[in-house]
């Protein structure tokens, strides 16, 4: 029997499935590792193969053993009908988007999402006469009440990646069904490991694999996985535009997902821990959906299992000096937009610029933090360090 033979065996085990699934050794010569197939030509040794459209393996732009392993992976942890790759985050919003909407059309999305995903609806899908609207990330059922006859997609990231507002999805696609409306979920923070967005109603599910998945800064990477109701056409226009992913960037991305499991756990944990000592120091407000001081923490009880490495924190008003004071010198959280990677990181962030349905009115600054592997004690000192850093440059 082989490995991919054995999917069904592991699906009590989510660690023994990431650790066993989509690969095959006895196709490899017994190598444990799928290799890295890197190649645009295949070779058919007859007409009667050329005309054989059910061989699988046609040309490189059709996938290869490498990336199949990997989309078997993503699509059983999803509970899709499919997956596909794409070349970065940004890259599978924008393919999930144009599978489902077409000139005419329109898509309400959370206020909350991440830029890049409002800058491709205000800008390509604009142009595209395609309207979109943004809605409020704690609208719930009551989407009902803004869709239109033109309504084909709405589209959620939960948490928001820099307010987190945990959306309520059972009640969204409760509101929205028996209407030709797709639900589009980016999923990048929990993971299918924490959060199944497919079994709770969505359509399509898309992750930007450069954080979680690959988890160690080293590649770039999206998916977007969907069930029997769009697959085909999913499939067909990543087709029909080409996208393609590195073999490499395969290759890194299957092995980040092997230690996905443990990886979460241990993200989970620390940022855990970190999110709750800075909430107990007071000269904060933290924003994370697992503490129970936050607003939506309900939801976040009744649909996630867990919790991923990303919050936000929000500082006492003050001029941009004292954040300069804060990271400028910070001994061990780098400054960058990513996340999900081995090491910590911090970002100045400013919501109110992009927010348009729901006036972000917090008062003071957020700055987003992402929690790797390095020693708690030594993050909390660099953190702490760097707060009262900004607190003695605001002359608090």
């Amino acid at each position: 029997m082989s490995d991919l033979e054995k999917t069904a065996i592991f699906q009590s085990g989510t660690e023994t499935f990431l650790t066993h699934g989509g690969r095959e050794p006895s196709a490899q010569h017994g190598f444990v590792n799928t290799p890295v197939y890197r190649g645009s030509t295949v070779i058919f040794n007859t007409l009667a193969e050329l005309d054989d459209a059910k061989i699988r393996y046609r040309y490189g732009r059709q996938g290869t053993p490498l990336t199949d392993g990997l989309g078997t992976l993503i699509t059983e942890l999803e509970g899709a009908a499919g997956t596909v790759l794409t070349p970065s985050g940004v890259s599978a919003i924008s393919l999930a988007f144009l599978t489902c909407l077409s000139v005419g059309d329109e898509v309400l999305i959370t206020d909350s999402v991440y830029e890049p995903t409002r800058k491709f609806a205000d800008s390509v899908l604009k142009r595209l006469g395609i309207t979109t609207r943004y809605f409020d990330p704690r609208v719930g059922g009551a989407i009902a009440d803004l869709v239109s006859d033109k309504t084909r997609a709405v589209f959620i990231e939960s948490p928001g990646s820099l307010t987190f507002e945990i959306q309520d999805l059972p009640a969204i696609t409760k509101a929205l069904s028996g209407r030709d409306i797709a639900v589009l979920v980016d999923n990048s923070w929990a993971t299918p490991l924490f959060y199944k967005p497919l079994p709770l109603g969505a359509d399509i599910v898309i992750h930007s694999a450069t954080k979680m998945f690959i988890g160690h800064s080293d590649a770039m990477m999206g998916t977007v996985s969907a069930n029997d109701r769009y697959l085909d056409r999913l499939i067909q226009t990543h087709r029909t535009f080409g996208l393609i992913v590195s073999p490499d960037d395969t290759y890194l991305a299957t092995r980040g997902m092997r230690t996905l499991g443990v990886r979460m756990k241990e993200h989970q944990s620390r940022a855990l821990e970190l999110a709750d000592w800075l909430e107990q120091g007071g000269d904060v407000e933290v924003l994370h959906p697992a503490l129970p001081s936050h607003p939506d923490n309900g939801l976040f009880l009744r649909d996630f299992s867990g919790s991923g490495c990303l919050f936000s924190i929000i500082l006492p008003e003050a001029p941009r000096e004292a954040i300069a004071a804060m990271v400028d010198t910070m001994r061990v959280f780098g400054m960058g937009y990513s996340w999900g990677g081995f090491e910590s990181l911090v970002l100045p962030s400013d919501p109110k610029r992009i927010r348009t349905a729901v006036p972000w009115d917090k008062p003071g600054n957020l700055l987003r933090v992402h929690v790797g592997f390095e020693d708690l004690e030594d993050l909390k000192s660099d953190l702490g360090d760097g707060i009262a850093r900004y607190l003695k440059t605001a002359g608090m």
